[in-house]
């Protein structure tokens, strides 16, 4: 997922640069434009609207990845407005003010993505970010006896494999199944911390 948790940024950032090399189709940005000498320069050309659209698409999907990551709904809810704000003003309206509808949507966005990056910098990484191997393992694990099927939930040591185990039941001595590198890989339903952790057997 972390290849996706700029997008956002990425998207709203293209979104103005769109606007300021195209100050014909965004007069807002003109000044700024024409501060840049960038003049009348039309970077995109007709191709202009296809690209500030794809833009406004990548930083809303980009939010809402977010949103399925760190489970923060209010930049979402903040971006979507705005969004289709770009879209009725470039497709619906036919009003000579179409423009501001483009502007209002398009700050909107920027509002979206900078809330969504001051509160996940602020909050740091959440449960869910958290790859798996930083997640600690399991200790305790049920053996099943396959002599009687006696259960008993016993406490695995993180550091160690277990080889032997004694049925508390019918006194069975249990040993690991072939591949198998202790009695809680093959009886338990966890299996030893280290093959949870990826270091495979003892």
């Amino acid at each position: 997922m972390k290849g996706n948790s700029h997008l956002d940024q990425f998207g709203t950032a293209g979104l103005f640069l769109t606007a300021l090399f195209s100050p014909c189709c965004f007069p807002l940005f003109a000044f700024a434009a024409s501060a840049a000498g960038l003049g009348s320069f039309e970077l995109f050309g007709g191709w202009t609207m296809w690209v500030f659209e794809g833009m406004v698409l990548l930083a809303l999907g980009g939010l809402y990845l977010s949103y399925r990551r760190h489970r923060c709904l209010y930049p979402l809810l903040v971006a979507i407005p705005g969004g289709l704000l770009i879209f009725y003003g470039y497709h619906i309206t036919t009003s000579e003010h179409w423009a501001y509808f483009l502007y209002t949507g398009m700050f909107g966005l920027l509002a979206a993505t900078i809330w969504n990056y001051r509160r996940n910098k602020l909050h740091g990484h959440c449960a869910t970010c958290e790859p798996d191997s930083a997640k600690s393992p399991e200790l305790e694990s049920t053996i099943t006896c396959p002599n009687c099927g006696h259960t008993k939930t016993e406490t695995m040591p993180s550091d160690a494999c277990v080889y032997f185990y004694e049925c508390e039941n019918c006194k069975a001595q249990l040993k690991p199944l072939k591949g198998d590198c202790c009695v809680f890989c093959s009886y338990g339903t966890v299996k030893c911390p280290p093959m949870q952790d990826g270091k495979g057997c003892c």
